[in-house]
């Protein structure tokens, strides 16, 4: 096989590790049917072309706020400007848009001082910034990722199978230090070894076994799947703005976020009162969704659709962000 193709096999890998980011080789072999010793290196191919599994925190109650920001910016700019937000420790999936004269990033603030400095007056200053537009994430719905993720689904077929439901929300007061160290471990390797996790923790790997097993069961972490789209065939990522009527929100967030086209979807403040990011293989495929499967839910009263041209930054973790 050629170092740049992904086949079935590879596919199949992707998203047994999307159910189960710590899943053993021997499992994941055992359920796509082949060798553990394929499973392994196949899985250090795939690492070598961008797959990483990374810890990312569940939502806390006293976390921080989450925020999409959508920042019209004159063509030139808009590379050195997505650059600039990449370097922030408190952004995440940062992209540009819209022929180029669009950036849509993801803002985590702590405080009203920080999102205060960001929103009015770092960006509003910015000479090549037209305009700001901040979408505060009010719920996201179940299933979906902070970044972009595979779809686990990979055809028609299996369109009806939804995703699995969160876990209960973690008490922010249950997490102690030696919690926020081990989940700061896994946002550098969601899959190291017990060892190193004890190692660096100066705990024992049973103890950090009991941890874990405790921190996922309460969505206090989450293991996400990062890898190219395109690799596996996804050559469209696209943003939907949504407006949908009161008192349709929950059903239209619900049905979006069990379709496999959609990585992440969550209602907003603003005139479009709903993000989705989306993945299609081409220009037909996100037609028919657009006229066959989004179009046609109830409450959806618009949609505009923004094609995103390049990801500046994927999924990020910092724990400094926090």
């Amino acid at each position: 096989m050629e170092s740049g193709t992904v086949d079935e096999t590879d596919q199949r890998l992707v998203r047994e590790l999307q159910h189960d980011g710590r899943a053993p080789f021997s499992r994941i072999a055992d359920a796509i049917g082949v060798s553990e010793h394929t499973v392994a290196r196949r899985y250090r191919r795939l690492y070598a072309m961008g797959l990483r599994v990374i810890g990312v925190p569940g939502l806390r109650p006293a976390g921080p706020t989450r925020w999409l920001l959508r920042v019209s910016c004159t063509p030139d700019a808009s590379a050195k400007i997505a650059d600039a937000l990449a370097r922030r420790d408190d952004t995440s999936w940062v992209v540009i848009a819209s022929g180029g004269t669009e950036l849509h990033c993801a803002v985590q603030t702590r405080t009203t001082r920080e999102r205060d400095a960001l929103f009015l007056h770092k960006l509003p200053q910015t000479p090549q910034v037209s305009s700001v537009a901040a979408y505060y994430l009010l719920h996201t719905f179940a299933g979906a990722s902070d970044a972009w993720h595979i779809p686990t689904t990979t055809g028609p077929e299996d369109d009806d199978q939804e995703k699995p439901p969160p876990g209960p929300a973690p008490d922010p007061a249950a997490l102690d230090a030696v919690d926020e160290q081990l989940m700061a471990e896994l946002a550098q390797d969601g899959r190291a070894p017990l060892s190193e996790l004890a190692h660096a923790t100066g705990r024992s790997p049973a103890s950090i076994n009991r941890r874990l097993e405790r921190l996922r069961s309460t969505a206090a972490l989450r293991l996400a799947v990062d890898f190219i789209p395109e690799h596996l065939g996804y050559q469209l990522l696209v943003r939907f703005w949504l407006r949908v009527a009161p008192g349709h929100l929950d059903a239209v967030g619900t049905a979006l976020a069990a379709h496999s086209e959609i990585p992440f979807v969550s209602a907003t403040t603003g005139a479009s009162n709903m993000v989705a990011t989306g993945m299609f293989r081409d220009a037909e495929e996100l037609y028919q969704y657009l006229d066959h499967r989004i179009g046609a839910l109830p409450g959806v009263k618009s949609i505009e659709t923004t094609l995103i041209l390049r990801e500046v930054k994927r999924l990020t973790y910092h724990p400094s962000s926090r």
